[in-house]
């Protein structure tokens, strides 16, 4: 029988590549699993955010030569902006499959599919990994470009970030409960009347630690049955004061500092992520997909090389409020 060739191009397809990428399971990052951001695709990596009254509002995309969203009056302004891409590669040489191959076998597609899976696994938690750090960035009230800098969501769209001072403090009557209560007034004026159905903080390091040692926080759970979270591992998020605490996990490019960032939960699109079709042939002018991966042949047949990518733009839609509080 002749010998199953394992680099066949039928595995190695657009289509097959991008469902395999797109069926992975889903890594960890916190921002993703809560679900804060609205996903959706688009079909073009050029759209337009307009502000009104301190709200940015995603403008439709319509067919070439089709009529454009009216702008009027004197408060409301359209904003260009490109999605940024992410592009990752990887590659499957002969030599990796050469030990497994044998005459005849049926299934040696499968163990060449492994090897591909691992590459795009690895490549999916990459740019899984970026996404989130952009959606770090959309909280903190910036958003990544389609260079790779980041645009200063306030100074854009002329609206200014709160910030609240919580004077946490080991001995002293930090008022925390009062401060949290300015939080709330401020996120419903921002908000200008838009119900939410809570607050969840978002603590950096330095904000984490120190809002664990806070006198007014140990007077109020030390003696509750939550006061176990305070005494257990302090990674876990806890409710006080109204409002959900909870330390971000975060790296060296994803994290909010020494601050915490107090975000209104339940806001019908606060937070939006736009993924633009990949830059291929058979992918222009179709609706965008979180991930897609493609391959080519090595040069004389020796693999294939395998790239990866997301072309994913994520921003606040409200960004004054989110409040940013320091310690």
């Amino acid at each position: 029988m002749p010998m199953v060739d394992p680099f066949t191009p039928d595995a190695f397809t657009l289509q097959s590549l991008t469902a395999a990428i797109n069926n992975l399971p889903y890594q960890p990052g916190r921002i993703g699993q809560l679900g804060l951001f609205n996903e959706t695709g688009v079909a073009t990596r050029n759209i337009s955010i307009e502000s009104r009254d301190g709200q940015l509002l995603l403008m439709p995309v319509k067919p070439v030569g089709a009529d454009g969203t009216p702008i009027t009056g004197n408060d409301r302004k359209a904003h260009p902006f490109v999605i940024p891409h992410i592009p990752a590669r990887a590659t499957i040489t002969a030599d990796e499959v050469q030990g497994v191959r044998v005459f005849g076998s049926e299934n040696q597609a499968e163990t060449v599919q492994m090897k591909v899976n691992e590459r795009l696994a690895t490549m999916r938690n990459s740019l899984e990994y970026t996404v989130e750090s952009h959606r770090v960035s959309a909280i903190k009230g910036q958003a990544i470009d389609a260079n790779g800098g980041t645009i200063d969501l306030f100074a854009e769209f002329g609206v200014t970030q709160q910030v609240v001072t919580m004077g946490l403090s080991t001995t002293g009557n930090s008022a925390i409960r009062q401060k949290m209560f300015n939080v709330k007034q401020a996120i419903r004026g921002a908000l200008g009347g838009t119900p939410f159905g809570g607050i969840r903080v978002f603590c950096g390091d330095n904000f984490w630690a120190a809002l664990l040692e806070d006198k007014d926080t140990k007077a109020t759970y030390l003696n509750q049955a939550q006061a176990a979270e305070l005494r257990g591992d302090p990674s876990d998020s806890f409710a006080a004061f109204g409002a959900i605490w909870e330390h971000y996990e975060g790296t060296t490019d994803a994290n909010f500092g020494a601050d915490a960032y107090a975000v209104p939960v339940g806001v019908p699109d606060l937070f939006l992520t736009r993924f633009a079709p990949a830059n291929y042939n058979e992918t222009v002018n179709t609706i965008g997909l979180p991930y897609y991966a493609k391959a080519e042949p090595m040069k004389f047949n020796k693999g294939f090389e395998l790239e990866g990518q997301s072309n994913p733009f994520n921003i606040c839609t409200r960004p004054a409020s989110v409040i940013r509080l320091v310690i």
